[in-house]
């Protein structure tokens, strides 16, 4: 009998006064993402921001890497000054994702990297980012950082690719909200889905066989939307094991 396939995330780091009522600092991650990778029959394990082991003992034992949504990445890691709307940094978490992520790139390990996953992903392999997309006005509302605003909004996916195999291909409606973005593509990067606005919806790793990121957050819509799911699914299916 095959075991259970083993997806590794990494939490958001929640510093001291984050939580009301907490006297200290924690770790987290929305069961939005945990419930999806249950649903597609996998199971879930936790790698948390200071662990100093090497990024190759971390993934040992893992079978998939999932990277979930969060705050902004530095910018200095992408060459830019602070824009005022920075908020949410978490240096220790933008290190250990870097890290993780040129490894499991290197063990060709499957990996989904939603909202600043993707951002996270485009910065790992040197590319830049949107710091604020509402400075630019050609672009519609993608929401703001937290969901206080969500919006759907449709994408549309590059045939034959990874996206579109594990959704059919049929355009997609989005849950979204963020407000940075993919700008120049990292090295080995390609773009397989916009929205109607040309953001940016998906990356993914040519040079890897699973290796994806999306700018979305189809966890919060996975449960009701198939189409939204067969992105967790197609994650755990490809896992290693």
């Amino acid at each position: 009998m095959s075991r259970t396939r083993e997806v590794a995330l990494v939490p958001y780091h929640l510093r001291s006064g984050r939580m009301s009522g907490w006297r200290s600092g924690g770790y987290a991650v929305p069961e939005g993402y945990i419930d999806a990778v249950r649903r597609a029959g996998g199971q879930t394990s936790l790698i948390l921001p200071g662990d100093d082991r090497a990024p190759s003992e971390l993934l040992a034992r893992t079978d998939a890497l999932l990277l979930v949504g969060g705050g902004d990445v530095e910018p200095w890691r992408y060459g830019q000054e602070p824009h005022e709307t920075l908020s949410g940094e978490e240096p220790d978490r933008d290190t250990l994702e870097i890290d993780l992520l040129l490894e499991a790139a290197r063990l060709d390990l499957p990996t989904l990297c939603i909202c600043r996953g993707m951002q996270v992903m485009n910065v790992a392999f040197g590319g830049t980012l949107l710091q604020h997309l509402p400075d630019d006005a050609c672009l519609a509302p993608h929401g703001a950082l937290g969901g206080s605003d969500r919006v759907l909004h449709e994408v549309t996916t590059a045939p034959r690719s990874r996206v579109a195999e594990a959704t059919d291909g049929i355009p997609l409606s989005c849950p979204s909200r963020h407000h940075q973005g993919v700008d120049l593509l990292g090295s080995g990067l390609v773009a397989t889905a916009w929205s109607a606005d040309g953001l940016v919806e998906a990356i993914e790793r040519a040079e890897n066989d699973w290796f994806l990121g999306v700018q979305w957050h189809p966890e919060d819509s996975a449960a009701e939307d198939p189409a939204q799911q067969a992105l967790f699914d197609s994650l755990v299916g490809r896992a290693r094991g």
